[in-house]
């Protein structure tokens, strides 16, 4: 943790900068140049400047004022880092918080400057900072980077070798993609389309590289002509199996660093497709002068969302070896619950050691939330080294946590009954419990969005007044970033999409209760979307769970829960003794059968 008194002199020696540049606000996000959710140390330029570790961070900084605005995810935590710095929270979504571009309306004034680096700032984003400067007859800058000039000792750029996918992991060769995407931007009368999200990137090539924590992706760019393809990649990342598939493949090879030089002098013969939320600013100012650009939906997007064959059955097999040692996990906790020096970092490096024990391990999807009391209550808490809290024989223990192997990723919260636990505390869990099998046997017509499937995990919350600051659900990638869109279970979002789900798509289920300074409640099951029937009214669909993590019984209270919970939680639990019971030793087994005895009404 960066301390208080050092954040107050890097916004000083900023605003220094500031002043020098004939800058009065200047804007600065969490992303990186590729609008990537994680980013590497060497991007993380608003923890360096206020010391808040939040994924989803808006900073605005003027010569006597700082401003952060997040999501309810970070408000308590992002509450605790901002402590003393003099860095004021804006609970974002939160009865009387103006959005970012509100804010800019309200504080800018006739011949300011708002500054923002143009490559940390979507082209989505930028078009409406500018138009907001231009309401209030302000300018912009977008070309300075003022970070540089007072980072010292600044990581240097991740950097790790690239590894070619084979076609038993992708199911679909690079060619076979390449040759889709080619048709869908025929389909657009498109003859070049450029690249910048990492994701979409190795998606498309069958590659993966290890630039981020957590992701395995490697910085890049890709830019795809109607026969041609040009990468861009650092060199130290580049190794003679890449070089040589890159040949196979017809993609020239260039330096990461040369690629906007590389855009600005290339002819276009035809249209350009680009997605503006998902390049930068500073790539939407070099593409404007250069003829005809369709600014469009990312076509590999929703491309990777739809998992085929090959992907699926390999998921269905990486979640149940990482279901079992989330079991093995919980069998031992709930054997050492109150044992003198076991923390939540130390719950925590048992997790991860578990995991690392199923083959085909490559790294974890994120880093390991272990909490208990007031911590669970953040929903992205991070537990250290040094102070965690013990686990003790009382409450819960929040793991939120997961993988990435050779044939998937997987994502996974249990709430696990420690000691006694309060009659309020068995309810939140019961109906949090609920409103996850609620979602999980959900059946539905084709057309279905997320936003529409939402009210589902809330309505059984919704009953005691109850609710969660966060989606319900998110997508998640294959061998990819945990995150992936485009789809999601969630409200509705203006200017977001909101596409139906379909048969292939995998996605979270996660609600959960949190309360401050006492206690939280999140259960996670990862879900596929099937077919179910067809009707004279059409297709429906379903969820097959791929999670299967038994439910903590011993927090159960039988009066929340009405008839059609207990046969679904008993049936979850009949799968769960079915899929994982053949991965687990004599011991562990008992327990699981234990842990998934059936329950009646009482």
């Amino acid at each position: 943790m960066i301390a208080k008194d050092e954040i107050q002199k890097r916004l000083m020696v900023f605003r220094t900068e500031m002043n020098h540049a004939g800058i009065d606000l200047f804007l600065i996000t969490s992303t990186d140049p590729h609008s990537s959710e994680y980013v590497c140390d060497y991007d993380k330029i608003t923890e360096f400047l206020t010391g808040c570790t939040s994924d989803n961070v808006w900073l605005i900084i003027d010569q006597k004022t700082a401003r952060l605005w997040t999501d309810g995810r970070y408000f308590i935590s992002a509450a605790r880092e901002l402590e003393g710095t003099g860095v004021e929270l804006m609970k974002m979504g939160q009865p009387g918080v103006p959005t970012v571009e509100q804010y800019l309306r309200l504080t800018l004034e006739q011949g300011m400057v708002l500054g923002f680096d143009g490559r940390y700032v979507s082209a989505m984003e930028g078009k409406k900072y500018r138009e907001a400067a231009a309401l209030c007859g302000a300018v912009t800058e977008s070309k300075t980077d003022l970070v540089s000039r007072i980072w010292v000792g600044r990581p240097a750029r991740s950097c790790a070798p690239v590894r070619v996918l084979p076609v038993e992991l992708s199911g679909k060769t690079c060619a076979e993609k390449m040759a889709v995407v080619r048709r869908e931007m025929q389909k657009l009368g498109c003859s070049y389309y450029i690249l910048s999200r990492l994701d979409d990137i190795m998606w498309t090539l069958n590659i993966r590289g290890g630039d981020i924590p957590c992701c395995p992706v490697a910085l890049s760019y890709l830019l795809i002509g109607t026969d041609t393809a040009d990468l861009f990649l650092q060199p130290e990342a580049v190794t003679p199996e890449l070089q040589s598939y890159l040949h196979d493949n017809r993609i020239k090879l260039h330096e990461y660093d040369s690629f906007f030089d590389y855009i600005k002098s290339y002819h276009y013969d035809g249209r350009v497709l680009f997605d503006k939320s998902a390049s930068s600013d500073a790539l939407s100012h070099l593409l404007k002068d250069k003829g005809d650009i369709l600014d469009h939906t990312n076509l590999t997007t929703g491309m990777k969302a739809v998992k085929n064959s090959v992907e699926i059955e390999n998921s269905r097999r990486c979640y149940l070896e990482d279901s079992a040692a989330v079991c093995r996990f919980i069998y031992r906790i709930k054997k050492m619950a109150g044992e003198d020096n076991f923390d939540e970092y130390g719950a925590a490096m048992l997790m991860d050691s578990l995991r690392r024990e199923i083959p085909g391990f490559i790294d974890l999807s994120f880093p390991t939330i272990s909490a208990v009391g007031p911590n669970a209550a953040m929903a992205h808490y991070a537990a250290p080294e040094e102070g965690s809290a013990a686990l003790g024989n009382s409450g819960f223990l929040l793991v939120d946590s997961g993988g990435h192997y050779e044939g998937g990723t997987t994502d996974v919260t249990r709430t696990i009954v420690l000691g006694d636990l309060t009659p309020e505390m068995k309810r939140d869990f019961t109906l949090v419990a609920a409103a996850n099998l609620a979602l999980l046997y959900a059946v539905f017509a084709e057309g279905t969005t997320g936003s529409q499937l939402d009210m589902l995990a809330r309505e059984p919350l919704y009953r005691h007044r109850l609710n969660y600051n966060h989606g319900t659900g998110h997508g998640i990638g294959y061998m990819l970033n945990v995150h992936e869109g485009p789809q999601r279970i969630g409200a509705a979002r203006q200017g977001s999409p909101d596409p139906a789900l379909v048969p292939g798509m995998i996605t979270s289920d996660e609600p959960g209760v949190y309360k401050e300074g006492r206690y939280g409640i999140r259960t996670e099951s990862v879900i596929l979307t099937v077919e179910d029937e067809s009707s004279e009214f059409g297709r429906f669909f379903k969820f097959e769970p791929l999670t299967y993590v038994p439910i903590d019984l011993d927090a159960i209270d039988m009066e929340y829960l009405e008839a059609s919970d207990i046969l679904r939680l008993n049936d979850y639990h009949a799968r769960v003794r079915e899929k994982i019971s053949p991965y687990l030793n004599e011991e562990e087994r008992a327990w699981l059968f234990a842990a998934t005895e059936p329950v009646r009404a009482e």
